[in-house]
């Protein structure tokens, strides 16, 4: 009789790290200003570059308005640290993996995905072109369907235009998946390998460069794991760590053409200063931000759907977009977004995930 393998030692004792579940929201949120300048988007067929400097509170908020869109790479980095913490340790991860992502990712894509396909339709019915993503077309369709529209062989964003970084983060789970073996003998080795090579041939100039950032992103996440698990990132090294890579981040983006460098020097900064809050916490006070951090998802896909039926309501009605330049319009659009976000989690997500795992025991139980 086999003993079955002990990898108890490859998970950390903390069930939960609730700071990085509130900095996915906060991310989330970031992505929202990133995404604010579209409403001021006239309905043309090609790409219109928006004065950012009309959009509420500016001058206050400008860093978001104009670098919202590093929010993704942290939620791949976030994501490979806690792919790491939750399935490195678990003997049955290969034979659950992918029903839980099915489970996790899919309902809410193909929702958004088809009343996107419907808001569109609506759009060009009106206007004579779509609104922003202008690639919506059968192919993109079919490939947006299996999450694999953005592999390569993209023209372009498409449909509901943030879910590209769900595409390509499936090839990350992809290859996580593969690696488990080897990362469980050796998670730091082969983690920081991956991630470094990866964003080294990314910042190299190399091919798909969405699909090797998202990869080594995450990639390099579970490193941050790993060298956790050694003892080696704590909160004493973590901060000065953290620090020293926001400045970095800062000095990287002054040099012409190092902004992909310096998103990298960021990301990381964010992940540790969040990781040193987390391991600091040993009270839990930041229990909440677990209940917080589950709306990410709803607002990531979700902000999108609801910008474009915002803009449909302000044309027909014959307002002008400069409405959203407002303060109040601001605040609403936010409100409505993360709201939406809170609601499709608990009203429609979580629904729709236990569907799909009673599906997959019948189906098990048939096999």
């Amino acid at each position: 009789m086999t003993t079955a393998p002990d990898f108890s030692h490859l998970r950390l004792p903390q069930r939960h790290f609730h700071a990085l579940d509130l900095s996915r929201l906060l991310a989330a949120i970031m992505v929202l200003f990133w995404h604010y300048q579209h409403i001021f988007v006239p309905p043309v067929p090609y790409h219109v570059n928006v004065d950012r400097a009309i959009q509420p509170w500016y001058e206050t908020l400008g860093w978001f308005y104009n670098h919202g869109h590093v929010a993704v790479q942290y939620f791949w980095a976030v994501s490979g640290f806690v792919f790491a913490h939750v399935y490195l340790a678990d003997r049955s991860a290969h034979a659950r993996f992918w029903p839980a992502r099915v489970a996790r990712l899919w309902p809410l894509h193909l929702l958004t995905l088809a009343i996107m396909a419907l808001l569109q339709g609506l759009y060009f019915a009106r206007s004579g072109t779509e609104f922003i993503y202008h690639t919506n077309d059968l192919k993109h369709f079919l490939l947006s369907i299996p999450l694999m529209q953005y592999w390569g062989w993209q023209e372009n964003q498409s449909f509901n235009g943030p879910s590209w970084s769900l595409s390509t983060e499936i090839l990350a789970y992809l290859v996580f998946w593969m690696a488990l073996p080897a990362l469980r003998r050796a998670p730091l080795a082969v983690a920081f390998v991956l991630g470094t090579g990866l964003l080294w041939i990314m910042l190299a100039g190399g091919p798909n460069k969405d699909v090797l950032s998202c990869v080594g992103y995450f990639f390099l996440g579970s490193a941050a794991y790993a060298a956790t698990l050694k003892g080696w990132l704590r909160p004493a090294s973590l901060l000065p760590l953290g620090m020293a890579l926001v400045a970095i981040a800062f000095a990287l983006k002054a040099q012409y053409r190092a902004g992909d460098a310096a998103t990298v020097a960021g990301t990381f900064a964010a992940l540790f200063l969040t990781l040193a809050i987390d391991l600091s916490d040993a009270k839990g006070r930041l229990k909440f931000g677990q209940k917080l951090g589950d709306a990410s998802y709803g607002i990531y896909l979700w902000h999108i759907p609801i910008q474009l039926a915002l803009v449909l309501l302000i044309d027909s009605t014959g307002q002008s977009r400069d409405i959203a330049r407002q303060p109040w319009f601001l605040l609403f659009y936010f409100t409505l977004a993360i709201t939406a976000g809170f609601i499709s989690h608990a009203k429609f997500e979580r629904p729709a995930q236990r569907a799909v795992f009673a599906l997959w025991g019948r189906w098990k139980a048939r096999a």
